[in-house]
């Protein structure tokens, strides 16, 4: 006999979200941390770090998550690694965010104009005080607005690790319409509490690029002395 769909499945699914939310910020992070070497390697000026940061990246891309969520969970016990779901998920999550981020950010370095690293190396700035001095801190200003849409993607593909086991947001609500037999209530719940958490960053990654094209304007209006 079914249950009826009621405020202790709501507080279920909640909870459920919290785990969707700590999974994303695991996922941000790792894939901050390795997308950000990545993307320096991209520009370096040493091609065999270029070749092999532009490798990574096309192998990673390449491959759907969900498969690389099945080699994370399933392909570390061959090698008689038992490791938990969120475990495997943040590592998964990590590595395709990673792929993603670095080509991101990749993009935003190389759009500062090429006279500024020319000049920065003219005055015998070393690559990574160039990065660390000129580059970077007008790269982050462009970044940040196609970092926190792909946020909100990232939120989302968490809906994926339910394929291994882990109970975030969408894997709840398949156990709750298991036991109620009501999907229409528990997925129309569900999609709620995913817009609930995309919706806001959406909002702020649009308020980004508008502050961003408004600031570009005024600097190149300065540059022009109009």
């Amino acid at each position: 006999m079914f249950q009826t769909f009621n405020w202790f499945d709501v507080l279920f699914l909640l909870k459920a979200a919290g785990w969707t939310v700590l999974l994303t910020i695991v996922a941000f992070v790792g894939g901050s941390l390795l997308g950000g070497i990545i993307a320096v390697m991209r520009v370096s000026a040493l091609a065999p770090l270029r070749v092999a940061a532009i490798a990574y990246i096309q192998v990673l891309q390449g491959i759907p998550l969900l498969m690389q969520l099945f080699l994370t969970y399933f392909g570390l016990s061959l090698f008689g690694i038992s490791v938990p779901g969120f475990f495997a998920a943040g590592l998964a999550l990590s590595l395709h965010s990673s792929a993603f981020l670095s080509d991101i950010w990749r993009g935003c370095l190389e759009s500062i104009p090429r006279a500024q690293w020319e000049g920065s190396a003219a005055i015998g700035m070393s690559r990574f005080e160039q990065l660390r001095y000129i580059i970077v801190p007008q790269a982050v200003r462009v970044a940040i607005p196609p970092t926190v849409g792909f946020i909100v993607s990232m939120v989302k593909n968490t809906s994926l690790a339910s394929i291994i086991g882990f109970v975030e947001l969408a894997r709840a609500g398949q156990i709750v319409n298991d036991a109620t037999f009501q999907p229409i209530k528990v997925f129309g719940t569900v999609a709620l509490i995913y817009f609930a958490l995309c919706i806001p960053l959406s909002i702020l990654s649009r308020h980004m690029e508008r502050s961003l094209a408004r600031r570009l304007n005024v600097h190149r209006n300065v540059e022009l002395g109009i």
